[in-house]
């Protein structure tokens, strides 16, 4: 049985004008779906545009081409009040726990606010009930309804910040860089949480993160991005047991091993070079001056997103059949 893809996001671009005839391409020509109930990981470096795909998901970024079904609803296509009600569907989940917060709110009113401007409850107490069960399900208690932000820790307010993307009961969350900003101690419980709240409540995530290390725990499967662009997507598996793309062996290459011996016999992967200007990229692959592995046809042509494997996809040219028989290959990394 073919599984159900809550989410379609096909050749999705986004470019901000910088005036001048000069575009910033944030996102450029991205495609994949997520099926319900799984969590896909999408990760890349600073400024790769995974946060802006996010954002363009929840319509709070008009698309500049290509088209984002949710539900089979063509986000941008709907009118304010159709994509406010599809909104109750999809909530978020922000990088920063307390600048995401009012910091003049009680968190009784941060909670309950959503669900007062999607009228959800007719009845004070009703609302104030729903309130203190979604405390206590992030793993709060009652009592803190009634404090402030300010007043938590940083895994505390993140906390918070879940409660509140829950308040409608959505079917879709997306979790834009939700534990960066905390503690490493408190990442884990944050990640363990979301967890525990998919089994419960039939979630589907779309986790954005920097950190390999820490998507593998969460997610099914797993896109790379770089510079605007996908050029990886595989279960989380299959990316960590055999990457094929040369920038996601040097992320996975670059993840400490908490074992000295390991760490000091494995082999790393140094790009070389800045990383280039969304506003003025690359021709053809994008990658390519910074991968060690680069061909004349890497400035000539963008590579093709191809299956190379079982559900495994890569756009890179050293998997195009013209360049198969080449003597490049790609590098047996040590990242283990």
């Amino acid at each position: 049985m073919a599984e159900e893809k809550i989410l379609k996001i096909n050749n999705l671009k986004k470019y901000f004008s910088l005036g001048k005839n000069r575009m910033l391409k944030a996102v450029d020509d991205v495609t994949f779906h997520i099926n319900k109930g799984e969590t896909f990981g999408l990760v890349g470096e600073s400024g790769c545009g995974k946060s802006t795909i996010g954002r363009t998901i929840m319509g709070l970024y008009q698309k500049t081409a290509g088209n984002v079904l949710f539900s089979n609803n063509n986000v941008h296509e709907l009118t304010d009040k159709e994509l406010f009600i599809l909104q109750r569907q999809m909530q978020m989940i922000f990088q920063d726990p307390y600048a995401s917060l009012n910091p003049r709110s009680t968190v009784r009113e941060i909670i309950s606010e959503p669900m007062e401007v999607h009228q959800l409850y007719k009845r004070k107490k009703e609302q104030n009930e729903k309130v203190y069960q979604l405390l206590e399900e992030v793993g709060l208690n009652r009592e803190h309804a009634n404090r402030y932000p300010h007043e938590f820790s940083g895994g505390q307010r993140q906390r918070i910040g879940i409660a509140r993307a829950l308040a409608l009961d959505p079917d879709f969350i997306i979790a834009d860089e939700p534990i960066s900003a905390l503690d490493v101690s408190v990442q884990a419980q944050v990640v363990n949480l979301l967890k525990e709240l998919q089994e419960e409540k039939g979630l589907t995530f779309l986790f954005i993160a920097h950190d390999l290390s820490m998507v593998k725990q969460i997610s099914d499967r797993i896109g790379v991005m770089y510079l605007g662009r996908l050029v990886e997507l595989t279960s989380s598996e299959t990316l960590y047991e055999q990457p094929l793309h040369p920038y996601t062996q040097a992320l996975l290459s670059a993840i400490p091993i908490p074992d000295p011996d390991v760490e000091a016999s494995r082999e790393r992967i140094i790009l070389q070079g800045e990383l280039p200007s969304p506003v003025n990229p690359p021709s053809g692959c994008v990658f390519r001056t910074r991968c060690p592995f680069a061909m004349e046809i890497c400035g000539k042509e963008k590579p093709e997103w191809k299956e190379a494997g079982d559900n495994h996809f890569v756009a890179c040219h050293l998997f195009h059949d013209e360049v198969k028989n080449e003597k490049a290959k790609m590098p047996t990394v040590n990242i283990k």
